[in-house]
């Protein structure tokens, strides 16, 4: 018994380790770049530039170089307060600079003389926007996660508002065999639905295995089809209540993203904080909440059952206060679902011993009439 205590410690450990780890992978990250100047249009060298986390006071830092350029890369999406200092010039502060995921905006700042006490505080300012390539995308952020009304839980129709997507009806098991995905699956700009990509915080989220014979044949050998649910939904991707946001690519994006011709869509999930937070929730279906349906009623059938829960929580807070979080989530769905019954009622024929194949026109020749 302590021996498997003390597995289950070690699991617990584990999990919370990786749990505290943020983002660590680059094509998940934003970047700022731009260019320092005086007042008089003059370009400043060795001016700091630090981009600190409002949530976590996590600061990302880099120096403008002889022509006044200076980069932060590998920031972590949120919203941070970007300040910039130099000896003999008033400091800048930018604050409520909102960087989703792959973002690379330009952010220029004109410094004035002045004692390094001063603070001259930038509220407007430039659009944010990627002056660097071409991309064409989509940004879908929490405003959009927590206000939109989910069908079963699954962002699926989060990802259908970026222009130039459709989806098939998920109603049955996604193909992963038959060399295509099917249901479930996103048609992006016409490309075929095996031609995208997923990632989920940098790590790829497409399967690349099939049983038997099929893993050297169709899409699945090549790791092209979205790890979905049995039903070819996205809740084996992320959970809701895990999304921080997500992007999606649809043309002209860079050549990093040339394993699939398709969108490109990448995941990004939540983090802790320096102040704690959680939630709990319970979304369910229940027979007595709705009414029986017709056929039930004529047949004077009781409602069958249906019981269905889909429940859990989250929790997120600091580990090091200013250096480490972590970031955990339960999420279980429980259900329980019985058809209508079907009746078989005997016609004519069949009473007097004639058993006949079904005549689509005729279904006195019928076998037995179908009732649900």
């Amino acid at each position: 018994m302590n021996k498997r205590w003390g597995v289950w410690i070690l699991v617990c450990l584990t999990a919370l380790l990786c749990a505290s780890v943020g983002p660590a992978f680059a094509n998940e990250l934003a970047s700022i770049s731009g260019r320092i100047t005086d007042s008089q249009g003059l370009v400043l060298p060795a001016v700091k530039v630090q981009a600190i986390n409002i949530n976590t006071n996590v600061a990302y830092s880099a120096e403008s170089n002889g022509d006044g350029l200076y980069r932060i890369s590998s920031v972590p999406p949120g919203i941070y307060r970007v300040v910039v200092e130099k000896t003999g010039f008033a400091e800048i502060v930018k604050p409520n600079v909102e960087l989703h995921v792959q973002d690379d905006i330009a952010l220029n700042f004109a410094m004035q003389v002045g004692s390094i006490s001063q603070t001259v505080t930038v509220e407007g300012g430039a659009p944010m926007v990627n002056t660097t390539n071409a991309t064409v995308g989509t940004v879908v952020d929490q405003t959009y996660i927590k206000n939109m009304p989910l069908n079963g839980r699954s962002f699926q129709d989060l990802i259908l508002l970026t222009p130039g997507i459709v989806t098939q009806s998920a109603q049955s098991g996604a193909n992963f065999n038959a060399g295509r995905g099917m249901t479930g699956e996103f048609s992006v700009n016409g490309q075929r639905t095996e031609s995208n990509s997923y990632t989920v915080d940098g790590v790829s989220a497409n399967l690349g295995a099939a049983a038997g014979n099929n893993m050297t044949i169709g899409a699945g050998s090549s790791g092209s089809i979205a790890s979905a649910t049995a039903l070819g939904t996205t809740q084996a991707l992320v959970s809701v209540d895990d999304l921080q946001e997500f992007r999606v690519q649809s043309s002209t994006y860079s050549a990093e993203y040339g394993r699939n011709p398709g969108g490109q869509f990448s995941f990004g999930t939540k983090s802790g904080a320096n102040q704690w937070h959680g939630t709990a929730s319970d979304y369910l279906r229940n027979d007595y909440f709705g009414a029986n349906d017709w056929f039930n009623d004529y047949l004077n059938v009781k409602q069958p059952a249906l019981r269905q829960n889909d429940f859990g929580g989250t929790l997120g807070g600091p580990i090091v206060k200013n250096k480490t979080f972590f970031f955990v989530l339960f999420d279980m769905n429980q259900a329980l679902q019985r058809s209508s019954t079907n009746f078989q009622v005997l016609t004519p024929c069949a009473r007097i011993g004639i058993f006949r194949y079904f005549d689509g026109w005729n279904s006195g020749n019928a076998l037995a009439n179908t009732v649900s």
